[in-house]
């Protein structure tokens, strides 16, 4: 064989050994307009800037969660995100089959020496619109829609709940959680009914932290001619005219970052490392106040500074 074909040969035995990163979507999968889908987003900007490809699978079951990351790794994955808290037992066990491969969860800490545990403080962006909501309602009465009843969801109704009544002591605030099982992440129907509930009893801004089940609160919203704030991924565009804002939590700079290299370690990311904030856009200019404006940006430099402290129900374990 000549020089120059053995040297072909060689190079794209090097390309196929080359390790490929993969992601793992959680229930309700990649284009949930929410969660999901801001990982994928994340995923898809590694890939137009590296033009390198990537591994993917949705789960549909919770029964899949560790078999698509054993899947992941036997195909020599590096790394391997999971997205979502559920992965967080999955991911531990394949890491520890797997100590050679880097793994990331999103939204669970796992302590391993090859995982990193990227987590958000999702009190302080849900402050934040609590704020606005506050503000811009004409009753008094804002809600909360969640999705599964966890902790991690009462962290954002309990931010929630603190930003409204730092904007107005008078506030009240209505919450409600969609189920207590997987499948309330995916039940629009079930939103829109939940919103309609608090409409009915005075509520005009509704935040949902409910993945795709947002999506029917959001609708809810519109058709009632209420305001919605939405969560994750930038929704302004959803029903702009009836979505007040967005609450944007960064999964798709964490996948981004997490692609380019794994950092064993808890992760986490706030106001003041840029992982969460209040979306404003075309979409809702019109809606944002210049008083919400000055509210927002002050009680953004003091929860940065620590003057303002927002309680973290998952460290709590209350709302007090």
């Amino acid at each position: 064989m000549s020089p120059k074909p053995l040297l072909l040969v060689l190079l794209a035995l090097a390309g196929a050994a080359h390790a490929e990163p993969a992601v793992i979507f959680d229930m309700g999968g990649k284009f949930d307009k929410s969660f999901n889908e801001a990982g994928f987003q994340g995923a898809e900007r590694w890939k137009k800037e590296t033009g390198k490809p990537y591994l993917e699978f949705e789960i549909s079951n919770p029964t899949q969660r560790e078999q698509a990351a054993r899947r992941m790794a036997e195909r020599s994955a590096d790394p391997i995100v999971g997205i979502g808290f559920s992965q967080g037992s999955s991911i531990e066990k394949v890491a520890k089959d797997f100590p050679k491969l880097k793994f990331a969860i999103i939204d669970a800490a796992v302590n391993l020496p090859n995982v990193q545990s990227i987590v958000f403080k999702e009190q302080e962006g849900s402050f934040l619109v609590g704020i606005m909501a506050a503000i811009a309602s004409k009753t008094g009465k804002v809600g909360f829609v969640g999705g599964m009843d966890i902790p991690l969801i009462r962290r954002f109704s309990c931010g929630f709940e603190q930003g409204a009544k730092y904007a107005n002591p008078k506030a009240e605030v209505s919450i409600n959680m969609t189920g207590t099982t997987p499948q309330a992440w995916n039940d629009p129907a079930r939103g829109a009914e939940l919103a309609r509930s608090q409409f009915a009893s005075g509520v005009d801004v509704v935040f949902a932290a409910a993945g795709g089940t947002g999506i029917g609160v959001y609708q809810a919203a519109k058709d009632a001619g209420k305001l919605a704030v939405g969560v994750d991924s930038n929704q302004n565009h959803l029903h702009p005219g009836t979505m007040l804002t967005s609450m944007v939590k960064r999964v798709d700079v964490a996948v981004y970052n997490a692609f380019k290299g794994v950092t064993p370690g808890v992760t986490s990311l706030g106001l003041k490392e840029g992982g969460v904030d209040v979306a404003v856009d075309e979409n809702n200019a019109k809606l944002v106040t210049p008083e919400m404006k000055k509210r927002v940006e002050a009680a953004r430099a003091d929860i940065i500074s620590g003057k303002i402290k927002v309680i973290d129900y998952m460290t709590n374990g209350a709302c007090k």
